[in-house]
């Protein structure tokens, strides 16, 4: 394969990937509350993974305009999902946080979703679960980087 091709299948099984994620997304944001919306399901577990955030943190880390971020943070706190408490740092920001409610339903959703990616790559061996885990994790360093214009550590592997 000569690196026309080899980028031509990577656009195309990335691009079936985010495909598949994102009705995945919808599912499980439906799982987590009937009346949530998908794309917020990644704020939240977000929020879990990296919290507390300012607003302005997701939007940065997201890649996501302020008012999309910002419509879904209020979704979020509507449905009890994420609490809001002032910024430690500057009292005139708010920082966001899974509630109680919030993260007891997305771990109980993330553990169903692993033993999912477990059963289903059962017969990979953990070195290869690994090394997909971090191709995955120089991908998107680079992808934040691009769009938040901060230079990335070249990674020799």
């Amino acid at each position: 394969m000569d690196a026309h091709e080899a980028f031509v299948a990577l656009e195309r099984e990335i691009g079936l990937l985010l495909r598949r994620s994102r009705a995945i997304s919808t599912r499980l944001a439906r799982e987590l509350h009937p009346d949530l919306d998908g794309a917020a399901y990644g704020l939240l577990a977000l929020l879990q993974d990296a919290g507390p955030l300012r607003a302005s943190d997701l939007v940065a880390r997201l890649g996501l305009d302020k008012s999309t971020v910002s419509r879904q943070v209020s979704s979020l706190v509507e449905l009890g999902l994420v609490d809001r408490a002032a910024d430690p740092d500057d009292g005139r920001a708010q920082v966001l946080t899974p509630s109680r409610e919030g993260a007891s339903r997305l771990s109980r959703i993330r553990d169903a979703r692993r033993a999912r990616w477990q059963d289903d790559l059962a017969g990979w061996g953990t070195d290869d679960v690994a090394t997909l885990a971090g191709l995955l994790e120089r991908l998107n360093r680079l992808s934040e980087a691009r769009d938040t214009d901060v230079p990335v550590e070249p990674v020799d592997r």
